[in-house]
């Protein structure tokens, strides 16, 4: 059996089902997966999977590498991608793999595998595609055991929430993905007047995307919040790891805007925590965690490198723009969208203010999107180590993830996406005519860059 290397990426393994990512290609990498956790004590792992068709034969197939390789599973079912997570410290187990596409189109699929206590990408990700290459594997005798997750989860998150005295009334919009059939009984156990919104599941996701970092996917959560006069909205990716947010205005919260709130609420508790924040964030989230008196780091995009980073500096929470936020305070550490989503509502059932309100005292900047450049896969690194030096000639760079160029009003972010053959670039300044000014200086002197290499 042969393996196709393309699927193996910086954090997951993805691809699309029955071309390159098939039932083979799944054997092949539990195989690889027990022979990698050989050396590294791994004898009992968890295993979850999303509601896409293409979950059940990928599961069977992985679990039968897995098993021939003497690792032992528990098959925690059809959940949402935290939950999987919570399985492993839950059981004690030895590590941990999620099928699931997230966000992407219904004919894709992937992996996100944990070993020990950490999600492993990079360099161990490329191990395995070694190991599956090779084809030189441990043997042994697995075995598989269904076990219940759902009600521990549950039950831990009932436990978590501590309500204020405010009555709040939600809508959440599951995007037909797996994070709304969990959710709602959480909220329902809580007492939340909740209005639910393609919480059912669906993998041919037939209403809109799941992805809430995309405005155009959040118009019905909008319309529902303003025709139910709720409080709030929120919104989760494909497989629940992911929160978006949209306050009673209707107005969207991005990730960075979700971070200043969780990080004021984390500092009362926890004064001087350390908050993780990546480099797309806006300067407005630093500059108000050390307003605060909280110790704020900027890093590199990727939720398994974020991960990392909060265990190396200890920090009690990290939050990307893509609405990957990771709670260690009251809770484990990894990105949840689900208990993201019940923080928030915590935070605002102690608010007599509405959520529009809570960051009325936040300077005001203007911003764009994420911005996608295409570029070839062979060019874009090399383009962005480029750029770096370029810019440090005459500007202040930070350099954790590609080039964030700052300026006195602002700043420009050149980075190379590790998913795609894209540069991913950001702007925020202090005026809108300063926003287009950097904008045009950045992305001029970026395409005479890539004229000379």
């Amino acid at each position: 059996m042969t393996i196709d290397p393309t699927i193996f990426r910086s954090y997951d393994i993805r691809g699309i089902y029955g071309k390159d990512l098939t039932t083979e290609a799944a054997e092949l990498i539990g195989r690889a997966y027990a022979t990698l956790g050989n050396e590294r004590g791994v004898r009992r792992i968890t295993v979850g999977r999303d509601c896409r068709d293409s979950s059940t034969p990928l599961f069977g197939a992985l679990v039968r590498g897995l098993n021939a390789g003497g690792v032992s599973v528990l098959d925690v079912g059809v959940v949402a991608t935290p939950i999987q997570y919570f399985s492993i410290p839950h059981f004690s187990a030895d590590g941990g793999i999620m099928i699931t596409g997230s966000h992407n189109p219904p004919e894709y699929n992937g992996l996100k595998i944990s070993m020990g206590g950490t999600t492993i990408h990079g360099e161990d990700i490329q191990e395995l595609r070694k190991i599956a290459e090779r084809g030189q594997f441990v043997s042994g005798t697995g075995t598989l055991e269904g076990v219940d997750v759902v009600t521990p989860y549950i039950d831990m998150c009932v436990a978590n929430i501590k309500l204020g005295p405010r009555k709040l009334k939600v809508v959440v919009d599951g995007g037909n993905g797996t994070g709304g059939p969990f959710a709602l009984p959480i909220l329902e156990r809580l007492g939340i007047e909740t209005i639910p919104l393609y919480c059912d599941m669906d993998a041919t996701f037939p209403n809109h995307h799941p992805d809430p970092t995309v405005e155009e996917n959040l118009e019905d959560l909008k319309k529902a919040v303003l025709e139910h006069g709720a409080d709030l909205g929120i919104a989760y990716d494909g497989d629940g790891d992911r929160v978006g947010a949209v306050d009673e205005k209707a107005q969207v919260l991005w990730g960075d805007q979700l971070m200043i709130l969780f990080s004021r609420s984390v500092l009362k508790e926890v004064p001087g925590a350390t908050i993780v924040g990546e480099v797309k964030c806006s300067q407005t989230l630093y500059d108000d965690i050390a307003k605060h008196g909280g110790k704020g780091i900027m890093w590199k995009t990727g939720h398994s490198l974020i991960k990392d980073k909060m265990k190396e500096v200890g920090a009690e929470l990290a939050g990307e723009m893509s609405g990957h936020i990771f709670f260690k305070h009251r809770f484990y550490g990894f990105d949840d969208g689900i208990y993201s989503g019940l923080r928030l509502i915590e935070l605002l059932s102690h608010e007599k203010r509405p959520l529009s309100q809570l960051l009325d005292d936040v300077p005001k900047t203007f911003s764009t999107p994420e911005l996608r450049l295409d570029c070839p896969e062979a060019l874009k690194f090399r383009l962005v180590a480029a750029a770096i030096e370029h810019f440090k000639k005459k500007h202040s760079v930070i350099d954790v993830d590609g080039a964030r160029v700052t300026f006195p009003d602002g700043w420009g972010l050149v980075r190379a996406s590790n998913t795609q053959p894209i540069l991913v670039l950001r702007f925020e300044a202090e005026s809108a005519s300063r926003l287009g000014e950097i904008r045009s200086y950045v992305e001029s002197e970026l395409a005479a860059l890539r004229a000379q290499l």
